[in-house]
């Protein structure tokens, strides 16, 4: 049984996961060897779900996602864990918050207007002001599967970030903001770490592991 999502810590170290599957990460004795101190892993969409319950599974440690644009077989097979998506979570002595999915560039599920995602940024506005009042802390954690626009975003129609998280990053005023969905390999000269206002923009893909303290 994985642990619940209880815990608190002076500092968090996390392994961020998204879009691309490392063969380091289906190694169980690398993951033991070099990992063993994670905390919890995150997941900025688009990974198998079999892919993330290894990872867990041989660490032990709670999993928080949202899903990708291609992560449309999570309906019938599930990774487990805690799906942010519209959802603000305590966890660890830090708060969590997610919105899955990519601009809409097709029919395909998981995907979003400009418009449709300015309205789920409305929507879950309220959520993270009870969770301030309660828990008198700011927004530590955003996931998102996509970029802000203007932030490690691409040109092309799949790639190009939400406008709605920047107007996110103004209200919820989150300390990190953690995505996926660009592929760094696609553009080796992309920045992957960006300091907008107050918030710090992390480009996960395909894994960093990172450590959040609770201040």
């Amino acid at each position: 049984k994985r642990p619940e999502l209880t815990y608190a810590f002076f500092f968090m170290k996390i392994l961020a996961v998204s879009d691309n599957v490392l063969a380091k990460l289906e190694n169980r004795e690398n993951l033991l060897q070099n990992y063993s101190q994670v905390n919890a892993v995150i997941s900025c969409g688009d990974m198998p779900a079999h892919y993330l319950e290894f990872i867990v599974d041989v660490l032990n440690v709670p999993l928080l996602y949202v899903r990708g644009n291609h992560d449309v077989h999570y309906t019938a097979e599930h990774p487990g864990g805690d799906d942010l998506h519209g959802r603000v979570l305590h966890f660890g002595g830090l708060l969590w918050a997610g919105l899955e999915g990519c601009l809409r560039y097709n029919r395909e599920p998981i995907q979003y207007t400009q418009s449709e995602m300015f309205w789920q940024v409305l929507r879950l506005y309220p959520a993270v002001l009870m969770a301030r009042a309660r828990f008198r802390r700011r927004l530590d954690v955003m996931l998102t599967h996509a970029p802000p626009r203007h932030i490690h975003d691409l040109p092309d129609r799949a790639h190009i970030g939400f406008n709605a998280f920047r107007l996110l990053i103004r209200l919820y005023r989150p300390r990190f903001l953690l995505h996926g969905h660009v592929d760094t390999h696609d553009a080796p000269l992309q920045r992957t770490y960006t300091r907008f206002l107050e918030t710090e923009v992390i480009n996960i893909n395909p894994a960093k592991v990172l450590e959040i303290s609770e201040a």
